[in-house]
Formats: C-alpha cells, structure tokens, sequence
C-alpha cells in the first residue's frame, strides 16, 4: 500500500499538468507527456485485489486476447490440463468472459468485457471467475481487474434545459443545472463544464459528496426582460480521457417577470425501503415542498430527474401529489439500490431539489440451481466406496439466509454428495455396487435454501454400472444322470446340461466342455461323450457296451468369455442299459459236437439219476442273462430229460436192455431277452457197464492217445536226465508236491478212453474217472455274468456206490501216491519242477 501512496503523490501534479496543457495549449516542452501517461498507467496496473492469481487488464479488449498465462502463474502442469478439464467457470454470474487454452495454459477473452455493465460507477472493478480442475477436485480464484478506457462520453440528461427566470432575480442567483453523466470512472469520467461566454451568466462547478462534479448557473448581471427575453447559451462537458471527449446541451433562458420564492422541500433526502417484487403501483414513499408565494407561484410540479434508464421504468412520480409508486419490476439480484433527484418547480419556473433513496430488500424468490459440471459414466460395479464419480455446483441468486443451500440425494442408493469448495458437491459411491442387482440408477438430487418459507429444486441423472466378471457360471442342477441303451448310434444325445452366469455380455456367454484330463477306466473321457460348447449338449461319441461297461461319471466345465474367465464344473453320471445282444455261451459240453466227449451211463441207472449237466453263461444281465434248457432232439424221446433252469440231465426212467447204447441230445439254450437269442450242443451218451463192451471207433480213440502218451515220456526221460544234474533239496520237493496238490485231477480211461479236459466247464469236478456225473452229487448254484461271482463250483463227492461193482475205473483218495500219480497228465506238464516231482514220486508213469 505504501507504492500505493508514494504513486498518487507522483502521478497527481504531473496529471494536473498535462491536463493544463491539453485544455490551455499553453504548455511549450511535451517532454513529459511519456512520463505521464506511463505513471498514469502504472497507477492503474498496480492496484491490488484478491485471490490466487489476479490479472489487471483494460476493458472491451477484443475476443481471444490473451490476458495471461494462467498454467505458468499457478504451477500447474500443462499437459495435465485437458486430462483434468480444465475450466474457467464464472463466479457470480452466468456469462463466460473468459476461457483458458489448453495447449498454452493463456487465460483469454471469450465474450466483451464491459466495465460499465459489470460494475457501473463502482472504483474497482474485479471480474471474479474459477479455475476449476477435475481428478482430483482443484478450484483456484482468479481476480481480474478492469481498468477503465474512455470509450463513454459525457452526456446530459435532458435535451436542452429550459429556465424562466424573473428579471427581479438578483445577481448572484444560482440556477442548478444538474450534472453529466459519464458511465466512465477516474480520469476519464467528468472532469469540468464550459459554458458558452455571454453577457449575463457564468458558471459555477461544484462536488458532491461523492466526488461527482455538478453546475450551477449563477447570474452575473442582472435581467432586463425589455432588453432581452430570451436567450439561447451552449454547456459543455469534457472529460480526463486521453484523448479527451466530450457532450454539450443548451440552456434555453426565458427572462418572466418577478417570482421571488422558490418551492422548498419538506426533507433535503428521502429515505425509503421497498421489498423485491413489489407489485405494480406499491406506494414507495411520498414527498412534499411548499412555495411561499400566492397564486400561480406557488403551484408545485414534482417530476424525477433519473440518470438510469432502467430506473425509469421501475418508479413513477405523481406530479402533483408527490407519491412515489413502483411502475415496474424490483428485482434485488439486479439493483439492490436506487438513488434518484426530484425537482420541485413552481408555477413561474423557480425550482428546487431533493434526493431519493430507495434500498431493496431481498426476498426468497430465486431457487437453487443445479448443475452438473461434470458426469463420469458409467460405474464400474467394482468401483470402492469413495470413488468421485461427478462434481455437482449449486447456486441461488439471494442474499444471506435466502442464499445458504443444502444438498442432499432424495434416494436410498448407494451415493452420496461431499461437499467441496464454496457450493460444490462431488458425488462419490458410498457402498458396494452390484450390477446383477442394480445396472442403472436414477438418482434425483435435491437442494433447498434456508430462506422463509424455502425454495427448493430437484435435478435427477442417470448412472449406469459397468459390468466386470465377478459371477461364475451355475449349473442348474448339482449333478446330471444320463440314460442310454447299449448299442446306441455314434453322436446320440445322452442329456443337456445349462449353466447360467448372471455377468453381461462376453462375462455372460457360457461355453461348454469337458474337464481336461478326465479319465475313464483310465481311457480319456472324450473317447466317450462330447460336449457341445454352446448348448451344452453331452453326446456319445461312439456305441456303448454295456458288457464293457456299464457306468461312467464325467465333468462338464461351464466357462464364460470374461477377462480373466470364471468356471464351474459339474458331474454327469451315465448309466448304460442292457439289450440283449449277446447269445447264449455253451461251456459245457464243447458246442462243436465233437463226439469224442461222451458221457457213460450204467445201465442200471434208475429213473431221475443224473447223468450230465448242460453248462452255459450269457454276458448280458438281468432277464436277458436268465437261461433255460430244452431238448430239441433225441434218439430216444422218452429216455432223458433237461432241467429247465439248471440244465442237469438226468434219466426220466431205469435204462432197460432194449434201449441203444448210443444215444444222443440236442439240447438248445435260450435267454429271455426280447428277442430271445439261443445256442445248442450235442451230447453224447453211452449206456454201458463194462469198458470192454465199447465201440470199436472209441479204441482207436484210445490207441491214439497211448502213441501220443509214448513220445512224451521220451521227452521227460530227457528232461529227468537234464534235471538230476542239480541238487534239489527236500524243501524244493515239498513246494513242488504242494504246487501239484492244487491241480484238478485228471479223468482216465483205464487204457481205453480219455475225456479231455479241454470240454469240462471251468471248477468242474471229477466224477471218478468216468465223465459222468454220479447220481450223488454236490454242487453250488451258477450265477450269471451279472453277479459278483460268474464261476460255477462243483464240489467232490466220493459215493462209492454210484457205480455198479463191476465198474473199471478205481481211485484210492487216501494215497498221496496215487493221488499224486492219477492227477498227473503228460500232455500237460508245464515245467522242470514238476516233471521232476513225477519222475521222483511216479516212476512207474514213465514206463
């Protein structure tokens, strides 16, 4: 403040100076006239305001003139301005005089910058606007001084002034004509009046209390209405601009006879207050004068002398009764003060003044404004609590109380508003965002002011929230069963699985398959299902066998397209269903109906002995592995008969003398699937109570075997040789008896015939060297392939009496030695070890 002063003393001779010399044209040195326009200047460049940065520039500078670089006085980063959105934003009112350029950070005009409509006769003018940056929320106060040009010429009020003036008027009379008007400030507002030279008037300027300076017209020389009734004079008035301008007006004087009082006002000021929105022809205040002449004289004319045209239309004056009455609309936000002159002027044109001041008083008639400055759009669903998602400015027009406004969202949503800076929210989310649950909110704001009674308003938006892949797909059901019958077509659909995921788009396609590396049996679970990827269908990739295999489990995997893609799995169970697709299999006797395996029955069997037992299995299940047993053909009708579930044959009479020794069966084996399948065998019977008494064709059968029996003992001479070189110890001996043990006895023909093992179902038992099941027997039941267990166990019986006492073939079970010896077969020696063991305990075998 100090340069402040030291400034004024300066500039303050100097200016008065060069105004001397521009008005006098006296002055002989120019010199100074630099100095003193740069001093001048200075004076107007260095008065101070508020604010972060603050700029002084000269008014009605044109659009795009660069007031300042705003980024370099503030420190802000240049390149960050446009990613922050940078904006200059008007602080009181609603037009943008300035904006900011984002590739220089220069603060520039935008619109015309008028002093005089933004501040009238105010002696500082400061244009306020906001910088405001968003991410995060910075706002800085920019301060912009308008200093005043001569852009405005004085002018005056009226057209001409009109005095009639008595020629009694005394020298020295004062006659006021009022002031011009400059909407300038300063220097380049009013700074004197020249009145045309004439013979009877000279001018006198005075000052206001407020500075401005007015005229008075005095009489100089007295009147002399039969010299001259009228007279035209000229009034100038000039101001300090550089350069200078100025306005002139006439003075029409008319010379009346003798009116020697003037009216005179009740009060010099008035003083009156007046509501905002006052309706038409409210009573503002009423003013009064008294003239203490008679007659014509004293006859009062009020009228209002009002330099604003604005003004004019908001107030009217009765001329005669002095009233004061609101004509048009008062509005505080626009002028919240109004000071006007009247003039009382009697009936010969003596006039006298008073001053009128009216003061407007706010009222609540402006609601809130809400703006949305900026809208970040849409949300992401994973956004955290706090996330600024816009900035909300709020602004009423009213003063004090009227002004102060709360903020508030109207709904329950997650969002909230933080207050800011100076009338500024940033909507922020307050809790956790879904959008499975919520994809769009419309959220209604609302502010109301403190004001009696309050004004509010509302402003809704729309936020919509940004799908992320937080949900992974679900399956409908905890697990899938399937269901399909063997034998089924390559690419047959077995179920549908579905998988629904809650997320939109791509995080909500679904796509189907199975779980990698998943096994079946140790096989990969694709050589048997595949998943189509879209539908989700489970197809077969090729024919299913049940008696392979009857059950599976496999893992589908539902996946979706997000980035990165969530999964579940889930289990599907296929069960596979039998058909009857598989005959029934004959194990014994051997199928091919080789007639070398025949069964020998005594002819004294009696009726229901059991000579034979059909054996078979079918691979299916269930019914289609149920088995009965027919014969389809005999030699002897009557003689035999078949177990229909068992397949035992037995006799249904005592075997006479008349019936054939040879008799044969053709027995067939029938499953009840639907359609049933069948096989059949033959079997061979010969009813005979001495070997001696056998066919000749089943000697040679004998025979044969004895040649065959002759070439082995060669080789197992050869081998005894080879063997009886190493020391086997008795340990040895007694593992290989016990080895021996196990075997299946053999069945031998004493010298005459030999069934061979290869036609004996699997656990078969010996029947006493005969091939013919005896009638005491023991066995246990044959189950199917469907059962845990799918052999058929015969358990031994040694009933001596089964045969008649002549029969041929003896065996002693309670000598290791022949028991060892009898279940010996050359043909089917496997190893050293035995052939040792029955060349050491069986010697006679060999020879």
């Amino acid at each position: 403040m100090s340069v402040f002063f030291v400034v004024i003393i300066l500039v303050y001779p100097l200016g008065n100076y060069f105004f001397h010399f521009l008005f006098s044209g006296t002055m002989e040195d120019n010199r100074f006239i630099p100095l003193c326009l740069g001093l001048l200047l200075l004076f107007l460049f260095l008065r101070p305001v508020n604010g972060d940065v603050s700029y002084s520039i000269p008014e009605e500078l044109k659009r795009g003139s660069v007031i300042g670089n705003i980024a370099t006085d503030l420190g802000l980063n240049l390149g960050r301005l446009s990613a922050r959105k940078a904006r200059i934003d008007p602080e009181d009112d609603n037009v943008h005089h300035c904006g900011i350029n984002l590739n220089t950070g220069d603060l520039i005009v935008r619109e015309r910058i008028d002093r005089e409509g933004l501040c009238g006769k105010k002696a500082s003018c400061v244009l306020k606007q906001e910088l405001v940056l968003e991410n995060p929320l910075e706002l800085h106060r920019i301060s912009i001084r308008v200093a005043d040009i001569n852009d405005n010429s004085p002018h005056f009020i009226e057209d001409s002034f009109k005095f009639e003036i008595r020629e009694s008027a005394v020298k020295g009379a004062l006659f006021l004509l009022g002031e011009a008007h400059d909407a300038d400030i300063g220097e380049n507002a009013v700074q004197g009046y020249n009145l045309q030279q004439n013979d009877n008037f000279k001018l006198n300027v005075n000052r206001k209390p407020g500075g401005q300076k007015y005229c008075e017209l005095v009489l100089d020389k007295e009147l002399d209405r039969e010299d001259k009734k009228d007279m035209m004079l000229l009034l100038t008035a000039y101001d300090g601009g550089s350069p200078p301008r100025s306005g002139t007006v006439g003075i029409h004087v008319i010379v009346l006879d003798a009116n020697d009082n003037a009216p005179v006002f009740s009060q010099a000021v008035y003083k009156a207050t007046l509501p905002e929105n006052s309706p038409p022809d409210t009573l503002v205040t009423t003013v009064s004068a008294s003239d203490a002449d008679e007659g014509i004289n004293s006859e009062i004319i009020f009228a209002l002398r009002i330099s604003d045209d604005d003004s004019k239309l908001v107030f009217a004056l009765h001329p005669k009764t002095g009233e004061v009455r609101v004509a048009g609309v008062v509005d505080y936000e626009k002028v919240s003060l109004y000071e006007m002159q009247i003039s009382a002027k009697d009936g010969l044109g003596l006039v006298s003044y008073s001053t009128l001041i009216i003061d407007v008083t706010d009222v609540n008639d402006n609601a809130p404004v809400i703006s949305i400055k900026s809208l970040t759009e849409p949300v992401a669903e994973d956004a955290p609590p706090g996330t600024e998602m816009g900035i909300i400015h709020v602004q009423d027009r009213d003063s004090e109380q009227n002004g102060e406004v709360r903020c508030s969202i109207q709904q329950d949503v997650p969002f909230k508003l933080v207050p800011s800076i100076k009338n500024y929210y940033s909507l922020v989310t307050s809790g956790q965002l879904d959008r499975e649950l919520v994809s769009h909110y419309n959220i209604t704001i609302g502010a109301s002011d403190r004001g009696s009674p309050p004004l509010s308003s509302r402003k809704s938006l729309g936020l919509s929230v940004a799908d992320i892949n937080d949900n992974p797909p679900v399956f409908q059901q905890e697990s899938y069963s399937a269901y399909v019958s063997e034998n089924n077509k390559a690419g047959s659909a077995l179920c549908r699985v579905s998988a629904r995921d809650p997320d939109w788009r791509q995080n909500g396609t679904v796509i189907y398959s199975l779980l990698a590396g998943a096994e079946v049996n140790g096989v990969p679970a694709s050589s048997y299902v595949a998943v189509d990827g879209d539908t989700g269908e489970v197809r077969a990739v090729g024919s299913l066998d049940y008696e392979d295999l009857r059950s599976f489990r496999v893992h589908v995997v539902a996946r979706d397209k997000g980035s990165p893609p969530l999964s579940s799995n889930v289990s599907v169970s296929v069960w596979i269903r039998d058909v009857n697709d598989n005959s029934p299999q004959i194990l014994y006797p051997a199928p091919d109906g080789d007639s070398s395996v025949t069964e020998l029955v005594p002819k004294a069997a009696q009726g229901g002995s059991l000579v034979s037992k059909v054996i078979a299995v079918d691979a299916d299940s269930g019914q289609n592995a149920r088995l009965s047993y027919h014969i389809v053909k005999s030699t002897d009708p009557g003689l035999f008969t078949v177990g229909l579930h068992s397949g035992e044959i037995r006799t249904r009479r005592d075997i006479s003398e008349s019936d054939g020794m040879r008799q044969n069966l053709m027995v067939a084996v029938k499953d009840n699937g639907q359609p049933p399948l069948s096989a059949t065998c033959s079997v061979y019977f010969l009813l005979s109570d001495n070997l001696s008494e056998l066919p000749p064709e089943l000697k040679d059968v004998s025979s044969q075997e004895r040649e065959k029996n002759s070439k082995v003992t060669f080789y197992l001479l050869v081998a005894l040789v080879s063997v009886s070189t190493f020391f086997l110890t008795f340990m040895v001996a007694v593992l290989a008896v016990s080895f021996c043990r196990r075997r299946k006895p053999r069945l031998l023909l004493d010298g005459a015939l030999a069934v061979p093992g290869a036609y004996l179902p699997p656990n078969y038992a010996d029947v006493d060297g005969t091939a013919t099941l005896r009638s005491a027997y023991n066995y246990d039941a044959y189950l199917t392939t469907g059962s845990r267990t799918s052999d058929f166990n015969f358990v031994r019986s040694y009933d001596d009496d089964a045969l008649p006492a002549d029969r041929t073939l003896t065996k002693n079970p309670g000598s290791f030695d022949d028991g060892l010896c009898d279940s010996f077969d050359p043909l089917e020696v496997g190893s050293l070890c035995q052939i040792f063991t029955f060349a050491l305990f069986c010697p006679h075998i060999y020879y």
